[in-house]
């Protein structure tokens, strides 16, 4: 039997829920909502009034792509370029993809969503001025360039299910790869993420979270 199934938030747009860990993607009270919020307006929208002909993106758990579709939708709204590089050990099967709302719910077309779910490790162009590279790995595992990405969206399954992903060695290989004042952003704001953070050498920010969530996490490399 499946194990994933898909759920309408309450901004209408799909998340998937795990049965196996009892988790979902993205919060009940809205998906793309709580997308927008911690990834693009924290996240990106930071990099707007910084004249940068191209940002540089890493993402941990890119999931159903939803943060991949949104970050697109700036890139071409705001004729800024990104390389998106994006990991996801366990990618979502055909079936499910094919059911999720984003198409409908942001404008784009079915094949980019479909194009999300590339982990062949090659460069996908979306556009002329946004590429997108996947692969299906784990953060454990990945060789990450130094003092290379802007912005890191780190959209792991929660501390709860996947405790090895929120540790001072994880974030510290992140810390590394981030330019001097990069961002990193994450839904968490458990104190064991905070401490591993500050560890790891960021300067850590509680930011007000979107509908149903108190607060989140903003990073920025010192």
């Amino acid at each position: 039997m499946e194990h994933t199934v898909i759920r309408v938030t309450d901004d209408g747009s799909h998340t998937i829920y795990n049965k196996l860990i009892r988790e979902s993607y993205h919060s009940s009270f809205g998906a793309i909502q709580e997308s927008m919020h911690i990834f693009i307006n924290a996240g990106l929208n930071q990099f707007r009034e910084k004249t940068l002909e191209k940002i540089n993106i890493f993402e941990v758990g890119v999931g159903t792509g939803l943060n991949v579709i949104l970050t697109y939708l700036w890139s071409l709204e705001n004729k800024i370029g990104v390389d998106y590089f994006g990991i996801e050990p366990f990618p979502i099967s055909v079936n499910l993809l094919d059911k999720l709302n984003y198409p409908e719910k942001t404008g784009v077309n079915s094949k980019i969503l479909e194009m999300t779910q590339d982990f062949t490790g090659k460069a996908v162009p979306f556009s002329d001025i946004f590429n997108y590279k996947g692969e299906s790995t784990g953060i454990q595992d990945v060789i990450l360039k130094r003092e290379y990405y802007d912005l890191v969206f780190f959209d792991a399954f929660s501390p709860e299910v996947q405790p090895e992903l929120w540790n001072t060695d994880i974030f510290q290989s992140l810390y590394k790869s981030l330019v001097a004042g990069g961002i990193l952003t994450t839904y968490s704001c458990k104190g064991i993420v905070k401490r591993s953070l500050k560890a790891a050498g960021f300067k850590v920010e509680k930011l007000p979270g979107p509908p149903g969530k108190r607060e989140f996490i903003r990073a920025i490399k010192r």
